[in-house]
């Protein structure tokens, strides 16, 4: 078996033998069944010649004058005599004559009935009576009577209670007026047929059998030197190719001559260890080159994540308000930001901001636009004037038309006022008075770094003890589940309310438990930046 499963020769002499005795078994089914119905349309011909031959030895019209001779006259005894020779002399099992009862034809009465000397069988009696065989001879027997069908034929393959297998002609015995007055039937034995049918098959079986051997001695020596021979070498090469890795100073079609599709398979191996060893190389450029790509990438996520503030808390000596933010981008990369930082003692300035696109070109568009916010609130404009000279500097030298939505708030600590402007940002969340969080629908200016010469409004919040802010990009209320079902405003602020009289840290890790039982594993697709801002009061 093991010799099977690893040799092509073997597998194709085996697949080629058994197409071959799939061939021959339908050709041998049809040739038995033609032969077997040749036999029994000549054994049917002979019984029914028999069956006319033996009605010319009887008159149909003396039917009842044979009943009432009750088997003993001189006419009834010589017309048995006759039907007796012919039953012996045509080689048939039974020559009989019987008249059924017509009302439905269950009873047939024997009126002669004649056997031959050689059948291990017994006749039936003058007028002996017995129920019908079975449905099919009382369907033959009334098309017979009532002038259907002028012969009819019952093949009896399986034999039954009383016979072997057998055929039986039936005739009808019609007198002058053409009436019919009983049935004449000649039953032949099926032996001589069984026996030339089961003689066929035996030469068959042994013809297909030589025809297999000589063909798989045929096809080994055929496949051996035609296919095995190359296919070996074929696999001596790829076994060597794949433990060397080196390609053949001596190619393949070199050695092989055939010049069908083994001769085509070789020339492939020889391309395919060509093409294999150019890639190995180019493989290895582009691994280094990957690995320098993502050595690089590592130390500029590390250094975005230096340059945004991370130290919390950020102002330990500072009781008037408490702060949290976390940022994580889609890539390695991104473009959101937060950033917060003292103007000076009593002003405290709070920036969210999102770069359109993502990865490296948003990275460092993010990193210049949070150098000129800082730079600009350092200098003590206000919020709408950072966001206005942001926009000049950005806009001198747009070359890849990029842009930033910013909020950007300014709050005096001690007083709590909060003066904030928005450009194209999402809406701030407020909590106020010990309440619950909402959206604080603010006056959004255009985004930074879109169009030279805008101008930005701001607005003021007066902010008391106890009282939250909360920043954020729109990869909060955009991250999708696998459907692409987003999260939505909705979630987030049900997630802010779940304490909304929680630390800022707290309330952060609400929402983000909320994001993450939402999406369940979805891939984020956008950067995830979050501040919470409380103030606690002027010292």
């Amino acid at each position: 078996m093991k010799f099977i499963r690893k040799h092509i020769t073997a597998k194709s002499i085996i697949g080629m033998v058994l197409l071959l005795v799939l061939f021959s078994v339908v050709v041998s089914i049809i040739g038995f069944n033609g032969f077997t119905s040749a036999l029994m349309q000549q054994y049917a011909d002979g019984a029914f010649r028999t069956a006319r031959t033996a009605s010319s030895e009887l008159s149909a019209d003396l039917i009842d004058y044979y009943w009432t001779s009750e088997g003993k006259t001189a006419e009834y005894l010589a017309i048995y005599d006759r039907l007796e020779r012919l039953c012996n002399s045509s080689g048939s099992t039974f020559i009989y004559v019987i008249q059924p009862d017509t009302s439905d034809y269950a009873h047939i009465r024997f009126l002669f009935s004649t056997i031959n000397a050689d059948s291990r069988y017994t006749k039936y009696d003058f007028g002996y009576l017995r129920e019908t065989t079975n449905d099919d001879y009382k369907q033959k027997y009334k098309a017979l009577y009532e002038g259907t069908s002028e012969q009819e034929l019952v093949v009896r393959d399986q034999g039954y209670i009383e016979t072997d297998p057998h055929i039986t002609a039936m005739i009808p015995l019609k007198d002058r007026v053409g009436k019919t007055q009983g049935i004449l039937c000649v039953q032949r034995q099926m032996d001589v047929l069984i026996a030339a049918r089961n003689n066929y098959l035996k030469k068959i079986l042994w013809v297909l059998a030589v025809l297999v051997v000589l063909f798989i001695a045929g096809e080994g020596l055929y496949f051996s030197g035609v296919l095995l021979a190359p296919i070996q070498k074929i696999s001596n090469e790829a076994s060597r190719f794949a433990s060397e890795g080196i390609p053949s100073q001596r190619k393949l079609r070199e050695i092989i001559s055939n010049t069908d599709e083994i001769g085509d398979l070789a020339a492939s191996i020889d391309r395919m260890e060509e093409d294999i060893n150019s890639y190995v190389e180019n493989i290895r450029k582009i691994t280094a080159e990957k690995e320098r790509i993502s050595t690089e990438l590592s130390l500029a996520t590390r250094l975005q994540a230096a340059y945004i503030p991370h130290d919390f808390p950020p102002f330990p000596d500072r009781k008037e308000f408490d702060l949290y933010a976390t940022m994580e981008p889609a890539r390695e990369v991104g473009g959101d930001f937060y950033d917060f930082f003292l103007i000076d003692d009593d002003h405290l300035c709070l920036i969210m901001a999102d770069v359109s696109g993502k990865g490296i070109p948003a990275a460092l568009f993010m990193m210049v636009s949070k150098m000129i916010l800082s730079s600009c609130a350092m200098l003590g404009k206000s919020a709408a004037e950072i966001l206005t000279k942001t926009n000049e500097a950005l806009c001198a030298n747009n070359q890849e038309d990029m842009f930033v939505t910013v909020w950007l708030g300014i709050l005096e600590i001690s007083t709590g006022k909060l003066t904030a402007a928005n450009a194209g940002h999402e809406y701030p969340a407020l909590m106020q008075n010990g309440g619950s969080f909402g959206l604080y629908k603010d006056l959004h200016g255009f985004v930074v770094g879109g169009f030279e010469g805008m101008d930005y409004s701001e607005y003021e919040l007066q902010l008391s003890p106890g009282d939250k802010l909360f920043l954020y990009t729109d990869g909060v209320p955009e991250a999708s589940d696998a459907g692409r079902n987003m999260f939505g405003i909705d979630r987030m602020i049900k997630a802010l309310n779940e304490d909304p009289q929680a630390s800022p840290l707290k309330i952060l890790t609400n929402v983000r438990g909320a994001v993450d039982i939402f999406v369940n594993g979805a891939e984020q697709f956008d950067d995830l930046t979050m501040l919470c801002f409380e103030y606690l009061g002027g010292q």
